[in-house]
């Protein structure tokens, strides 16, 4: 059975050079595996250079189109752009009021009428509204509350003063505000809970940004028509408009666009060590975990030596920051040494309920696949390659990960065998499969595509990272094999 594909809708208008508008709103969808339906409210004469005409659309035909759409399709969630002038604004106010849609707004607009429209009847039946620096204090202004954003904390107090125009969300994006570290880049989202929650990212100095902000919206509103909270669309949006600036090949004369097929380009991650892969990820210790069948002293034994290997994991990311020379990856490679005191803290709990202390944990002598394992990792990381230490520290962060969601989506089908009620492991199983792991595996992939794209590699140095990887694969379904066979 094909899985039922998400459609979701722009209301924007064209970009003749493609990289802005319904151009990128639709790259984007499709990015996201989206079907794109568009509604064009004017047609621009732009490229990278600028913008050197605008002709719009009748406000009847803009409404016909809609119709036309929303009659048809089960659409998921609406993004808006450039809605031209007041009377596009407040026909398509006046349609979408009757449908109960995730709507998220950009504040691109060309006349100052129109403004009045967003803020008084767009806005508050918006899900989300996505500013930037200045087109918050336009909006600030327009409100009669002149202000001036010049950092993070300006950043909340504008964020909580736009929450006011009664969205459920405002996500202020800080491109283009210098915080006290002037290398990263800083949005916040502030939801109407009051929850705040900052998404940081290095700084990236391209000219390739054309479209940015019609990228961003429009990968929100695809994750949240696949069923995403708003927190998570944001998060993975903010990460693939990153990523898609970062990918970019220089196009036209001025400010060209993102790259929005970045991860639909071909994977420099290797593919060819799919039986090994398998082998591992699908282990019988693994399906035994997820029946709650598992030998109890299996599992103690396993996760003993998983403490002392998360020791030599810890101390191999130590390197891999040491090694590094952009203050993302240092981030990134520091951001997961702390996730992994994190899980050690998770598993001297864990381990508590099965009677096992620290002290028992400390003493537990390291197995022959814990130090094979983890003296490999370690050697790599002796050896000089950054990107050969990151494909070796993968297999073991990836494979977790895809276990966990593995379990977790075998548990949702009919007649399953996984059986999570009752489980002795439910709590292993969910930490992996959780927001915050799944997090760390994002940050994972995007790292390793990222540095393959920028340093591509030679034909003998991919057969190197695939070398290594299949090692690491083995090595992983050993450890699985050590456990069960309670080999010291």
């Amino acid at each position: 059975m094909v899985d039922k594909v998400q459609v979701v809708l722009t209301i924007a208008g064209s970009d003749s050079s493609g990289g802005a508008g319904i151009q990128a709103d639709l790259k984007t969808f499709a990015a996201h595996g989206c079907y794109g339906a568009s509604v064009i409210t004017a047609l621009t004469a732009q490229n990278t250079t600028g913008v050197q005409g605008v002709h719009a659309c009748p406000p009847e035909f803009v409404e016909k189109q809609i119709h036309s759409v929303l009659d048809d399709l089960d659409v998921r969630a609406i993004k808006t752009g450039m809605l031209y002038d007041a009377d596009a604004a407040k026909v398509i106010v006046d349609v979408l009021k009757s449908r109960f849609l995730p709507l998220q707004c950009p504040v691109c607009l060309l006349h100052p009428d129109a403004l009045a429209v967003l803020i008084s009847e767009l806005f508050p039946i918006s899900t989300l509204i996505t500013p930037n620096k200045s087109e918050a204090e336009l909006l600030l202004s327009q409100m009669g509350k002149e202000f001036s954003i010049k950092g993070l904390e300006d950043m909340l107090t504008a964020a909580e003063t736009l929450m006011s125009v009664g969205c459920e969300a405002v996500l202020l994006k800080g491109g283009h505000v210098t915080t006290r570290m002037p290398d990263l880049v800083v949005d916040i989202l502030y939801q109407r809970t009051r929850q705040k929650t900052m998404f940081v990212r290095p700084r990236i100095d391209s000219s390739s940004t054309h479209g940015t902000g019609c990228t961003l919206s429009s990968a929100i509103a695809s994750e949240l028509a696949k069923g995403a909270s708003l927190e998570l669309a944001v998060e993975s949006a903010t990460m693939y408009t990153h990523l898609g600036i970062q990918a970019a090949s220089p196009i036209g004369k001025g400010h060209g666009p993102l790259n929005h097929f970045h991860n639909l380009t071909p994977s420099l991650i290797p593919q060819s060590a799919e039986k090994s892969w398998k082998e591992y990820v699908e282990h019988d210790f693994v399906r035994q975990l997820g029946k709650g069948t598992l030998d109890r002293e299996c599992f103690v034994h396993f996760i003993k030596q998983d403490y002392h290997y998360l020791k030599y994991y810890a101390r191999a990311y130590s390197l891999l920051a040491a090694k590094s020379t952009s203050f993302g990856l240092i981030e990134s490679s520091t951001q997961t040494i702390l996730n992994v005191l994190y899980e050690i803290g998770n598993h001297k709990a864990f381990c508590a309920k099965f009677g096992i202390t620290e002290e028992d944990l400390e003493s537990t002598p390291e197995s022959a696949a814990t130090s094979a394992y983890g003296a490999y990792i370690m050697d790599i990381g002796l050896q000089g390659d950054t990107t050969k230490l990151i494909m070796a520290l993968m297999a073991c962060l990836l494979g977790y990960g895809e276990v966990g969601l593995w379990l977790t989506k075998q548990s949702t089908e009919p007649n399953t065998w996984v059986v999570l009620e009752g489980n002795p492991y439910k709590h292993w199983i969910e930490e992996y499969s959780g927001e915050m792991y799944q997090g760390a595996v994002r940050i994972g992939l995007e790292t390793v595509e990222a540095c393959a794209a920028a340093d591509p590699p030679s034909e003998a140095r991919l057969k190197e990272w695939k070398t290594v990887w299949t090692r690491c694969t083995k090595l992983e379904k050993g450890f699985w094999d050590m456990a069960m066979e309670l080999r010291e």
